[in-house]
């Protein structure tokens, strides 16, 4: 059993925002990316727990999972997949539990969205710092003009890893609408909009356990930039913790000064187990 307890902390009291995504300039990697979503759930529909890392991406190799697909491209896709998700072993556990259990496939999007862009710099940038701003003042409509100007003032301030190009920009930026379209975070085929907040409660909870595991305060949880990611503010994600504990999924109460986050599991991976099954 897993608690998170606060004392003698107000809730009123301004929190230091907590987790953010991987450190470094932004890549152009995003270009051979995408979402990749279907890509991904054959991994770990494939993969095996019991073996290393290595020994699974070389079975994957060997038995051309991928069918059609030329030897470049499979390298990247499962160069794409280490850096989502393999560079903590409890999360591809985790992930493969949810796959072969019971989970959501709109939740599983969702996590699987989590990840990519916590693993991508830029990715997690354009949500939290571009998108957004917009949305919280209604500004729905997404030009890619207005993307490529971001990124061309991003490439000044001298936030990316090489210089861009115009023409490398107008593909990032493409490739960045294409993404977050596929993780249902924009919306629309020729004219992108941001798409209506949606982060279904197991997936909330799936996030939440996460987070946990590197802020064991609960009121600072509840101010986590990676929230931001689903355009949520405290609030929200308070009202969000309320239904995942009205479903069973947690324990959360706020008495006064004290607030108390409980899982029904010790690891990763059990949660992962109470997830799949509920």
């Amino acid at each position: 059993m897993m608690h998170v307890r606060d004392r003698q902390t107000s809730r009123r009291e301004p929190a230091r925002p907590v987790g953010g995504p991987a450190s470094g300039s932004y890549t152009s990697r995003i270009i051979k990316a995408g979402a990749l979503l279907a890509d991904t759930k054959t991994l770990l529909a494939q993969w095996d727990v019991a073996a290393s890392v290595g020994d699974n991406l070389t079975r994957i190799r060997h038995e051309n999972l991928f069918g059609k697909a030329s030897r470049s491209r499979v390298e990247d896709i499962l160069g794409i997949f280490r850096q989502r998700y393999l560079n903590e072993e409890s999360v591809v556990r985790a992930l493969s539990v949810l796959v072969h259990g019971r989970f959501p496939a709109a939740a599983l999007d969702r996590v699987l969205y989590f990840h990519a862009a916590r693993a991508d710099r830029l990715l997690y940038d354009v949500v939290v710092e571009f998108l957004r701003p917009r949305h919280a003042v209604g500004r729905l409509d997404l030009p890619v003009a207005d993307l490529t100007r971001q990124l061309t003032e991003w490439v000044e301030n001298g936030k990316t890893a090489a210089h861009w190009s115009e023409p490398t920009i107008r593909r990032i930026a493409q490739g960045l609408l294409s993404t977050l379209r596929d993780f249902v975070v924009l919306e629309g085929a020729a004219h992108k909009r941001i798409a209506p907040v949606h982060l279904p409660v197991h997936a909330f909870a799936y996030i939440a356990f996460y987070l946990k595991q590197n802020q064991p305060s609960g009121v600072r949880l509840l101010e986590s930039n990676d929230w931001k990611l689903f355009f949520l503010t405290a609030d929200g994600v308070e009202r969000s913790m309320f239904e995942a504990h009205q479903h069973g999924l947690l324990e959360y109460h706020v008495a006064g000064s004290v607030t108390r986050l409980t899982f029904p599991a010790t690891t990763f991976e059990e949660y992962a187990h109470v997830l799949a099954a509920r």
